[in-house]
């Protein structure tokens, strides 16, 4: 903790709430604009639905890239041979590395051969690769284009895909034929080729199918192949030139769509416009990881998620860094593959999930001890809150007590970090996010809301906009408007339950709504109860979050079976497979419990208040049951919990 350093963060904080337009137009002065935004423009806003439409706006009429922004910039300033990426594939004998020069010339090729084929400004292109350095280039080149990506988790099911393909009918989408995750072969371009067969079903043809081919995984001969429509990555795009002219685009103009869960069954897609969220990404990475231009960073997330969006691509290379992208999983060969990999690269800053640290922390600290971590300087944690447990562990095993952990609360909405540490900017206690960062203004409200001052527990809701957060639900004005911003007018409400305890530290205390948090990932509960239920011999699910040692929450799923069907420990697998098809491996549910009926109320509402009670063993805190249709199904519930 420096006094000097919680000083400068107070005065900046002020300023950046007494005076949003002037700090942040101050920060966004720092990078290239082609044109640059009005002054009495710098953010249009509504917060209020009873004000009229929802809107935020953030340097309209500012023209700029940030392709741009994050690699020609440092290369014509003459840092090309600076290292922009290195990578660790699957295999520890297996790396490469790329500098800002090269990763300019790959980005370039790819976004000419996009051109190529009549990828022009605004339309979609969907992503569906592993963590190759591909990934991130083909993020970079739809955005010098203009174009929109959408990258689509490579852990995602057929089905899943083809959901997004639906929603935002791309133009392309790029793939790789095959990726070995520890020992394990998955066979991305099988997924995909049923995904488009099954999207072409829904009236939307993907006219090319860009795969690269992953060479350590699977050979081309060994991989499926639809000639007319699919195109090999390496035969076309290396013969495109190493130039291509930059589409400046306005600061409102969209950037990517990331589609999240929520609590119907339909996902979200998440619409990131290109100034504001520029501006925030690369501004919340310099401050909450004191960035310094001689940092090796890395972030285990994947860019199928928003993590992997601002802190492994745009955060992170707009700031002119070196960012270590890692293909394999965490724990191979063995669990002390994440400190090999410090020690081999001299990461400074570590930025993961509590999920991966408690799953670790269960290893053991021997395989952390057999090396030295001495390159660590700055600690991060992402994707939920973390328990104190795991947060000293962390602190004191991986950091050996000298490196400040930034405890990140934000969400994909928000397209960076909200509430967060600063390192060396106040004490920290183990599991709080502490305090907001730069114009954000968190406040807790009641049921109904009305803003609680000091010590308190309610709902988190930010009043006023910043500039990464998103502009829309892609093709769903209302929906975005019911679920953001209607529940307590005049806020962005969260989602998120919060407690600010008498320093002012904040505390998050989960979802509030049907989504689960599992491992950092968003599921929602609707989701998996709909995979569920497509099963022929299941008639009605219920899914609840419950509280798991590693993964945060884990998917608890009540399952009413089809009359006259005996349970089964085939069926429990079959059921489980079911979600794994149509989500992914992610959503799996991690207990099926057997239910002849649900707790309903009398209008046919599922209270899910008592599966959770049940699901967590709370059975003393059942609470009042009399509002049931029937209220033997509780007991019949409980004489299952075990079978």
């Amino acid at each position: 903790f420096c006094p000097s350093v919680s000083r400068r963060y107070l005065e900046m904080y002020q300023r950046s709430i007494d005076d949003p337009a002037g700090f942040w137009s101050e920060i966004a002065e720092t990078f290239y604009w082609k044109q640059k935004w009005s002054p009495e423009e710098v953010c249009t806003e509504n917060l209020d639905v009873t004000k009229g439409p929802i809107k935020i706006e953030w340097f309209k009429g500012g023209k700029t890239n940030i392709c741009h922004n994050a690699v020609d910039r440092y290369v014509e300033a003459g840092d090309g041979a600076k290292i922009a990426m290195y990578w660790e594939g699957n295999e520890p004998d297996q790396d490469g590395k790329l500098t800002y020069s090269e990763l300019l010339d790959k980005v370039c090729q790819l976004a000419n051969y996009l051109k190529s084929v009549g990828v022009e400004k605004g339309d979609a292109v969907v992503i569906y690769l592993p963590m190759l350095m591909e990934l991130p280039i083909a993020m970079l080149a739809c955005a010098r284009i203009g174009a929109v990506h959408s990258v689509v988790f490579a852990g995602f099911s057929a089905d899943a895909i083809a959901q997004r393909i639906t929603d935002c009918k791309p133009k392309v989408v790029i793939t790789c034929n095959a990726v070995k995750r520890g020992q394990k072969l998955i066979p991305l371009k099988d997924i995909v080729d049923a995904s488009l067969v099954e999207s072409a079903k829904n009236g939307v043809t993907v006219g090319i199918c860009l795969t690269y081919e992953n060479q350590l995984a699977m050979k081309k001969e060994d991989t499926q192949w639809i000639a007319g429509r699919d195109v090999w990555w390496q035969d076309v795009v290396p013969n495109f030139p190493t130039r291509c002219d930059v589409e400046w685009v306005d600061a409102e103009d969209p950037l990517f769509l990331l589609y999240t869960s929520g609590s119907t069954g339909k996902p979200k897609g998440v619409l990131h416009t290109t100034g504001g969220y520029m501006v925030y990404a690369a501004t919340t990475f310099k401050h909450a990881f004191d960035y310094k231009p001689t940092d090796i960073y890395w972030c285990t997330a994947d860019c199928g998620w928003i993590t992997g969006h601002s802190y492994v691509t745009y955060g992170p290379l707009l700031n002119g860094a070196t960012v270590l992208v890692y293909e394999g999983a965490p724990n191979y060969p063995d669990p002390g593959r994440c400190w090999d990999i410090v020690d081999k690269y001299g990461v400074t800053i570590f930025y993961t999930a509590p999920t991966l640290i408690r799953s670790l922390m269960r290893d053991g600290s021997v395989y952390v001890d057999r090396y030295s971590r001495k390159s660590l300087r700055v600690l991060g944690s992402v994707g939920e809150p973390i328990n104190p447990t795991a947060w000293r562990w962390f602190y004191n095993v991986v950091g050996d007590s000298r490196c400040p952990i930034s405890d990140t609360w934000w969400q994909t909405e928000t397209g960076g970090f909200m509430i967060t540490p600063l390192p060396g900017a106040w004490p920290q206690k183990p599991g709080s996010a502490t305090f907001p960062f730069f114009g954000v203004q968190p406040v807790i409200v009641d049921e109904k809301g009305r803003e609680m001052t000091g010590e308190c527990s309610g709902y988190l809701c930010i009043k006023k906009s910043w500039p990464g957060a998103f502009r829309t639900l892609y093709g769903d004005k209302d929906r975005y408007e019911t679920t953001y911003f209607k529940p307590f007018s005049g806020y962005y409400f969260s989602g998120d339950g919060c407690r600010r305890d008498k320093d002012g530290y904040h505390w998050l205390t989960g979802r509030v709504d049907d989504v689960i948090n599992a491992s950092g990932h968003r599921i929602g509960t609707a989701e998996v109860e709909s995979a569920l239920v497509s099963h022929p011999k299941c008639a009605e699910a219920a899914v609840v979050g419950i509280d798991h040692e590693v993964k945060g929450q884990g998917i608890y799923a009540f399952v009413t079976l089809v009359d006259g069907v005996p349970y089964s420990d085939d069926l429990r697998k079959s059921l489980i497979m079911a979600v794994r098809s149509q989500i992914g491996a992610f959503a799996a549910p991690d207990k099926i419990h057997w239910a002849p009926g649900l707790p309903k109320t009398r209008s046919g509402k599922i209270m899910r208040r008592i599966l959770r009670k049940i699901a967590s063993r709370q059975l003393d805190e059942l609470g009042d049951t009399s509002t049931l249709a029937d209220p033997g199904v509780v007991d019949q519930l409980i004489s299952l919990s075990d079978s």
